[in-house]
Parts: structure tokens; C-alpha cells; sequence
């Protein structure tokens, strides 16, 4: 028995046009294709849409945490004036407020700390010569220097 075409059949079938019973590369090749081609898109579509969060990387802690707040808004919401506000922010550099904030509040705590004491003595000596005060006698001050002073409400 020979495989008889039907009559109607044109003899010449294009190459992606398989026999009955054999493989179809063509349809293994395109769904391979198209496996690699939804990871790819996935894949630059995520790079692009962290792309604020890994600007915002070498910035300030609060810049580069409100930067991946937006950028996790704009993913799951899909507004996408989120991420173009996570983009400008990313960009833009934000002034450091809170060093010199700290340096002026330590420098406080210096002056209110020498402030209470009489010419700038230390709450330790100023205690000693107190109570040389109160007994009478005088007695040498130690040539050692004092211990820091203890802060208020400390337990020790």
C-alpha cells in the first residue's frame, strides 16, 4: 500500500506542513521561542520597573526607602505616576539634615552639661570641696583627674 495523495492535493506543500504521524520541529521551536521570549520581556520589565530602587542605592536611607515604597505601589496598583515619582525622587539629591542636627543637639548637651557647674568644675569636684567646706578643715585636692560625670537619672 503507498500513501496516494488526494487528487485536489497540490503536489509541492509548503516545508512547515508535517506528514500524519511526524514531529512538528516547527511548533517545538516556536513554543520554545515563546518560553524564552515571555522570561526575557519579564525579565527587562522587572530590571526597568527597579530601576529607581537601584538609583536610589547610594542615597540616604529615608530617600532610598520611600524610592521602594513607590516602586512597590506602582507594581502592585500599576499607576504608573508612582514609579515616575520614584524616578524624580531617585534623582534628585536630598539635603542631610540630620547630622548637623545631631552636632548642634551634642553640643548642647556639652554646654548645659558645664553650665550648671561653678567655673567649670566637675560635678565630682565640686562635691569634694563641699564637704572640705563643711568639716572644717582643708584638705589637697587630688592631683588625679575625675571620673566623666554621670548624668542625671543614671543608676549608677
Amino acid at each position: 500500500m503507498t500513501a496516494q495523495l488526494h487528487p485536489m492535493t497540490p503536489h509541492h506543500l509548503p516545508f512547515y506542513i508535517v506528514r500524519p504521524g511526524e514531529t512538528d520541529v516547527l511548533m517545538i521551536v516556536m513554543g520554545i521561542f515563546l518560553i524564552l521570549a515571555v522570561l526575557g520581556v519579564g525579565n527587562l520589565y522587572l530590571r526597568l520597573h527597579s530601576l529607581p530602587e537601584r538609583m536610589a542605592h547610594k542615597s540616604q536611607k529615608l530617600q532610598f526607602e520611600i524610592v521602594a515604597v513607590l516602586g512597590l505601589i506602582a507594581l502592585f496598583t500599576h499607576i504608573h505616576a508612582f514609579w515616575i515619582a520614584a524616578l524624580l525622587l531617585a534623582l534628585i539629591d536630598l539635603p542631610d539634615f540630620s547630622t548637623p542636627l545631631k552636632s548642634i543637639a551634642g553640643s548642647v548637651e556639652k554646654i548645659a552639661d558645664t553650665g550648671n557647674n561653678p567655673a567649670g568644675a566637675t560635678t565630682d569636684e565640686a562635691a569634694a570641696g563641699e564637704t572640705r567646706a563643711s568639716s572644717g578643715r582643708i584638705e589637697p585636692a587630688s592631683s588625679q583627674p575625675s571620673a566623666p560625670a554621670k548624668e542625671d537619672g543614671s543608676h549608677a
